[in-house]
């Protein structure tokens, strides 16, 4: 049996206007909405100013794994929250800056990131730390469709 569970995504960056559709078929494909249990998303649904916020409740594994590839294909940050399955996964965010691979931290279940004192050894310092927190927590820039 398939664990579900709900999640937000967080999207943005430049991406080019020609792609637009296919962003949109896939947020659909996903059974992405601008909030939990709302109508299906639509091309009207796309942020005029900021970053695309979608979330979905019911999601195998916690996971968007076409949507995040899709993201990471066109250097699209994100920052992705699943919730936890208990005895199964806990909760945990991850975040793509736009280059390089998604980074993966716990958290819990407000999206917060969490740390267990085995990570405070072995990052060692107080500035390590606070340096882990603040990339756990990257800002992400708008989404803008660019000709």
């Amino acid at each position: 049996m398939v664990v579900r569970v709900s999640l937000s995504i967080t999207l943005g960056g430049d991406l080019s206007a020609a792609l637009r559709d296919d962003l949109l078929a896939i947020v659909q494909s996903e059974g992405l909405a601008l909030d939990y249990d709302a109508e299906p998303f639509t091309a009207d649904d796309f942020p005029a100013d900021g970053p695309l916020l979608i979330y979905a409740h019911e999601v195998a594994w916690g996971r968007v794994d076409r949507l995040e590839g899709f993201c990471v294909a066109h250097d699209l940050p994100f920052a992705r929250w699943s919730g936890g399955s208990a005895a199964q996964f806990g909760p945990e965010r991850a975040v793509f800056t736009g280059t390089g691979e998604a980074s993966l931290y716990a958290a819990d279940e407000d999206d917060d990131v969490v740390i267990t004192m085995d990570r405070v050894e072995r990052l060692g310092s107080y500035e390590a730390i606070m340096a882990y927190f603040a990339a756990a927590n990257f800002r992400v820039p708008p989404l803008r469709f660019v000709a």
